[in-house]
């Protein structure tokens, strides 16, 4: 085992890529008969130095039905994220990636979700050569988060927006399009629970519209959840993007009825209609683990309906409120209505003594360094999209396999005009 070890910090300080590849796969079956084996060799490398051997050693170490004490893979596997060079981790994706998906895995199983989320978010930024590549990892990082209620280091990742998905193996795609499902639904889920409605509606559509000849569970789920925050953010269902597979919006609309049915309920603005629905799938939405947004629904539709009283009236009454929104009471209604005032959803004030709400316009005026820094922001973030946008266009014009395509369509016409046309039109 020395003379083996010896030979990869020979091969290593050489920069020998193919046959350190060459020993390492002669010397397999050697250390598959015991994990101690793998744990002997990479105790004698450093990870920094020794990085492509290290990684390949551990990745080999997970293959095994029983890879010894967590804690020490552990403690292997952050020493590797930490130290070894983003360059050689290049090298290595698949087997990198294959390590974050088994601590996940394991992190999971034995519910302590918090230990990866930092080595996690190490490896995407050493897996990636720029912030808007996509890696199977981030769904790894995403779902650490969200079991752990711990969802501010996903944030950065998930504020970026994707241009580019990294193919790390062309072995297994459906395992690629699982993975960018599965980031897409659990930072819909992230934006949900920090009521961040209306981002977590674009994860939800991404989700949903990704092209498919097929549904698949996530799919489904998102679609669900993306209902229930169209009620919370618009009061209705938004329409899905025209270029939704006609076979996924076929079948997603029969599978979530009882939601269909809700969002009915909701669009009659009648509480006991909602409340009938809800108690008549309660076990439908509890199983799907939507009981939560369900009861965000129901206590949404009375803001609603307080909200359409202020295009109507300038002042009205508690008590005319309660009974016009369906509240029990006039305590029950001053509360709605000090909580939309206090979240900015409404401009009103409350007369004590008369117990008479009086509704104001907005007093924004837009003139202030606060709402002008918002408004630059905004533009600066039209400007970069913009930019992406024709950088993403150059690209595409430049692809091999694009003009192909386009060639092959123009000269399929068999009009003359048309075909003089065809080097010109490209262009």
């Amino acid at each position: 085992m020395e003379d083996f070890i010896c030979a990869i910090k020979t091969l290593c300080a050489d920069k020998n890529n193919q046959q350190l590849s060459e020993l390492l796969n002669k010397n397999t079956d050697q250390l598959l008969q015991n994990a101690t084996n793998i744990d002997q060799v990479v105790g004698a490398l450093d990870p920094e130095q020794h990085s492509l051997a290290f990684l390949a050693l551990l990745s080999l170490k997970v293959t095994f039905p029983n890879p010894g004490d967590f804690e020490l893979l552990y403690m292997q596997i952050q020493q590797c994220v930490n130290m070894c060079p983003a360059e050689q981790i290049q090298l290595l994706k698949v087997q990198l990636c294959q390590l974050c998906h088994y601590l996940t895995s394991q992190l999971l199983e034995k519910k302590q979700p918090l230990k990866g989320i930092k080595i996690l978010a190490m490896a995407i930024t050493k897996l990636q050569t720029s912030p808007l590549q996509l890696t199977s990892v981030h769904a790894d990082l995403m779902q650490l988060c969200l079991v752990a209620k711990c969802f501010k280091p996903a944030l950065p990742f998930l504020e970026e927006d994707i241009a580019e998905i990294i193919k790390e193996s062309s072995q297994d795609p459906p395992s690629d399009v699982r993975q960018f499902l599965l980031y897409y639904y659990y930072g819909g889920m992230i934006y949900t629970a920090l009521k961040n409605f209306d981002r977590a509606l674009f994860f939800y559509e991404i989700a949903i519209t990704t092209p498919a000849s097929d549904i698949s569970y996530i799919m489904l789920n998102a679609y669900k959840k993306f209902i229930l925050v169209s009620l919370l953010e618009h009061a209705k269902i938004i329409n899905l993007p025209k270029y939704t597979s006609h076979v996924v919006m076929k079948y997603l609309k029969p599978l979530s009825s009882p939601y269909h049915d809700l969002a009915d309920a909701y669009a009659s603005r009648n509480p006991s209609s909602v409340n009938a629905v809800v108690a008549k799938n309660v076990d439908h939405f509890t199983a799907d683990t939507n009981m939560g947004l369900v009861k965000q629904v129901m206590t949404s539709l009375y803001k609603v309906t307080i909200k359409r009283l202020t295009k109507t009236f300038l002042t009205l009454s508690l008590n005319d409120m309660a009974n016009r929104v369906g509240l029990d009471n006039t305590e029950e209604a001053e509360r709605y209505v000090l909580q939309m005032i206090e979240d900015g959803e409404i401009y009103a004030s409350i007369n004590q003594k008369d117990g008479m709400v009086s509704f104001h316009n907005n007093p924004e005026k837009y003139n202030d360094p606060r709402m002008l820094k918002r408004l630059d922001d905004q533009i600066r973030a039209y400007q970069s999209l913009d930019d992406k946008l024709h950088s993403m266009d150059s690209m595409l014009a430049l692809n091999p396999q694009y003009i192909k395509k386009t060639n092959d369509i123009s000269g399929g016409f068999d009009d003359e005009g048309l075909g003089k046309m065809k080097d010109d039109g490209i262009l």
